[in-house]
């Protein structure tokens, strides 16, 4: 069996990398001569409640705005018309938030925006209810929450901090049933959270939403495993995480990509997700077979100072193996625009900017990235550029699913609070060849350059 050769996957990632961090030294010396390097504050949006400042109200704002160039999956057709490659402009992520600590042992956390507004959206909809959450603290090391929320399982970027993020999205295949039966993520829990001595914990018991109205076309009961249309079993899940260094604030479930070297995180992590029947496939003797959704995961999360000038060093391990049942498959990408695809040129992909991105079977995944000095540009700015590698061994597939990423972010003003982000990320075409093996036969790219604000 004639299968691809990674030589190619790895030139044309020299070639792409090379374009994505071509600006970083050109814009570097047309900064050098410039003297004004301080630091511009944002102010956040808080009131004190009592002089001490611990009861308070506080309210956020995002956006991340994407203009995007991607070469399509075979056979791609948006909106009825066949595309190979396609330029865009889109709302990645539109959020507010606002929140409180009320009283000593009183918490609320409330969430609304828009995720994924594209040229294809229907127009006049796109916003909704991300949180709704109400918190009571027991003691400083317990608190109990019940709404719609994130505290959840199984790794740390589950619940990513979107604002914090350190590429130009967070690494979604561990977001495992976003859309299917979660609401982007969000479920209808209860919850027990806190931290002990250095133990920061999640647990928490959850009501599927129903997959009837899943973001995921349903399809009838097949060999392959699929969700059981209609609402789950409950289910449970959990993520645990033992800070070796500095602690991170757990106000709310959303975990931070990168502190730009404001503190010295060293955590490793656990965690699961547990639902009795929740999938479902014909079995060899044509009987229906229930399959349990397990998931599980460990990670490191390392995310330290370089030097006394600012610089950082950020890198994430994780390991994920997930059951969901025989042979099945996700896939899935940031916005993907594609609609349909022509069958005479299908492949495994589907249509658009989709690859297999979760599924049965074992998945690893590493970023990395190196924040400069603060003040190597105007008003405080600095450059931090990264790289990320997942790659799984899917059941389903005969060989494995890679994907990489690379880019460099500009923090306007040396933090989140401003910046653009430039990247690329090359994914794997797959087809099925002459002996009815899935194999990857190609690859494709899409380049993203981002705006974020955030308040």
């Amino acid at each position: 069996m004639n299968r691809y050769s990674v030589k190619p996957i790895f030139e044309d990632m020299k070639k792409n990398l090379f374009i994505c961090l071509l600006f970083v030294p050109s814009m570097t010396i047309a900064q050098a001569n410039w003297k004004d390097t301080s630091k511009v504050s944002i102010p956040e949006f808080k009131k004190n409640l009592n002089a001490s400042g611990s009861h308070y109200l506080k309210g956020t704002f995002l956006t991340q705005a994407w203009a995007r160039y991607s070469e399509m999956n075979p056979g791609t057709l948006i909106d009825g018309t066949p595309k190979s490659m396609y330029g865009d402009i889109g709302i990645r992520r539109w959020r507010m938030q606002a929140f409180g600590q009320v009283t000593d042992r009183i918490f609320f956390y409330t969430q609304f925006g828009v995720n994924n507004f594209t040229v294809t959206t229907p127009r006049h909809t796109g916003a909704f209810m991300h949180d709704a959450v109400t918190e009571y603290k027991i003691c400083p090391q317990v608190q109990l929450g019940m709404g719609l929320t994130a505290w959840s399982g199984m790794s740390r970027f589950s619940a990513p901090a979107a604002t914090t993020i350190l590429g130009f999205d967070a690494p979604l295949y561990q977001q495992t049933t976003n859309g299917v039966n979660d609401q982007f993520v969000r479920k209808l829990s209860i919850y027990a959270k806190g931290q002990v001595s250095k133990l920061d914990y999640r647990i928490a018991i959850s009501s599927p939403l129903s997959t009837r109205n899943s973001v995921v076309p349903s399809t009838p009961i097949s060999q392959t495993s699929s969700f059981v249309p209609g609402v789950g079993n409950l289910q449970t899940s959990g993520y645990l995480f033992w800070q070796f260094f500095d602690k991170e604030n757990n106000a709310v479930p959303y975990l931070t990509g990168t502190y730009l070297g404001k503190k010295t995180v060293l955590n490793f992590g656990a965690g699961w997700v547990r639902q009795k029947d929740a999938l479902w496939n014909i079995g060899s003797n044509g009987d229906t077979v229930m399959n349990d959704l397990s998931l599980y995961g460990i990670d490191l999360f390392l995310d330290v100072p370089a030097g006394d000038d600012g610089s950082e060093v950020s890198y994430y391990l994780a390991a994920n193996a997930f059951d969901f049942g025989r042979n099945y498959i996700r896939n899935n990408n940031d916005m993907n625009i594609g609609s349909a695809t022509d069958p005479t040129q299908a492949t495994v992909n589907g249509s658009g900017m989709a690859y297999p991105m979760i599924g049965t079977g074992i998945t690893v995944y590493q970023q990395f990235g190196v924040k400069f000095r603060d003040g190597l540009l105007p008003d405080g700015g600095t450059l931090m550029p990264y790289i990320g590698i997942q790659r799984s061994n899917l059941q389903a597939l005969d060989d494995p699913a890679t994907t990489f990423e690379a880019g460099v972010n500009w923090l306007i003003h040396g933090t989140h609070a401003a910046k653009i982000t430039l990247g690329m990320q090359s994914r794997p075409i797959f087809t099925t060849d002459s002996n009815g093996d899935v194999v990857e036969s190609d690859r494709r790219n899409m380049y993203v350059l981002q705006y974020q604000i955030s308040l």
